[in-house]
């Protein structure tokens, strides 16, 4: 509904893109063409091409299909020239992230507006103006994130050596809280940043030292802003129960810390079993440095696993028994 809104209203405004839908359940060729391996997929053709067509990846709602689209095939920034004009992008809406430049022909600019393309969510301006870098007290190229009106990150831009897909994966976690907590609406947006590694915190809301965990959560969670998403997931709510069983969670195991890699499926469990800063942090760390070691989840050994000629094995006894 929210994609033939889009088309509805870009209708209008530009006749010359056209929108289409395809069931690829019938259309085989093409979602093999396409490689087409999650739902939904957007794809952007351009010119008559159908090589190479953009992805439009985490889109849910036309007003930011829209934008995406427009930033596709014009301006992904608007130039500002004024204090006035940046005023009016930072307060246009929740999120808004300023470009502020030296001049406005080099590598970090590059970088700025095709980041700016894949972050439709939100606006995106950008100047070289003095009087207004000087307003906002800013001296080097610099981007900045404003959270209701108010700079929330400031981001140095050094030319040639900001990465467009670590910067794109920072900015869109500003869509989520610094800890968002798991649920039906929530699981969508969680997803749908292209941030790979989650942390999730299992514990109940309502207990005594509940205040305290999340505050020690909280405080270590803005150190690895666009590195790992955080969760919070109430273990009350039993709703929950299935991301319990997925990383087989047990009552008596809470408050418990993982990480999990969305990749490759890997989970990590946190080595120290008291949630202060210093041990998110340092089990953050030694994740992002390759030195977490993988947490494999076992079912108890059976008590007759060797009375049968083919024996039991389940991951306790595996490497033992096997080797």
């Amino acid at each position: 509904e929210e994609f033939a809104e889009a088309a509805r209203q870009l209708k209008k405004e530009a006749p010359r893109i056209q929108f289409g839908k395809i069931d690829v359940t019938h259309q085989h060729d093409l979602r093999k063409e396409f490689n087409i391996r999650e739902f939904p997929t957007v794809k952007f053709f351009v010119d008559g091409s159908r090589e190479d067509p953009i992805d439009c990846k985490g889109v849910r709602q036309a007003s930011a299909f829209i934008t995406w689209v427009k930033r596709r095939t014009g301006p992904s920034t608007v130039l500002i020239n004024s204090t006035d004009q940046a005023e009016a992008i930072i307060h246009a809406d929740d999120l808004a992230v300023i470009g502020f430049f030296k001049e406005l022909h080099n590598d970090s600019v590059e970088v700025f507006c095709e980041m700016a393309r894949d972050v439709p969510e939100m606006p995106f301006g950008m100047t070289a103006s003095k009087d207004v870098c000087d307003n906002y007290g800013i001296q080097k190229n610099t981007l900045v994130v404003f959270k209701k009106g108010k700079p929330v990150h400031n981001e140095v831009l050094e030319d040639g050596r900001q990465n467009k897909l670590d910067l794109t994966r920072l900015i869109k976690t500003f869509t989520l809280d610094l800890v968002t907590e798991y649920n039906l609406e929530t699981s969508v947006k969680i997803f749908d940043v292209p941030v790979e590694n989650h942390i999730l915190l299992f514990t109940p809301t309502n207990s005594e030292t509940f205040n305290e965990i999340y505050e020690n959560y909280k405080s270590a969670a803005a150190e690895f802003r666009g590195k790992i998403i955080f969760v919070l997931v109430d273990t009350n709510e039993t709703r929950n129960g299935r991301v319990f069983e997925y990383f087989r969670i047990r009552e008596v195991d809470v408050p418990a810390v993982r990480i999990l890699n969305l990749t490759s499926n890997a989970k990590y469990k946190m080595p120290a079993d008291e949630v202060t800063v210093e041990n998110l942090k340092e089990f953050c760390q030694s994740y992002l440095n390759g030195k977490a070691k993988l947490h494999l989840s076992s079912e108890e050994i059976p008590e007759d696993w060797d009375k049968m000629p083919v024996k039991v094995l389940v991951g306790n006894n595996f490497n033992k028994i096997v080797f």
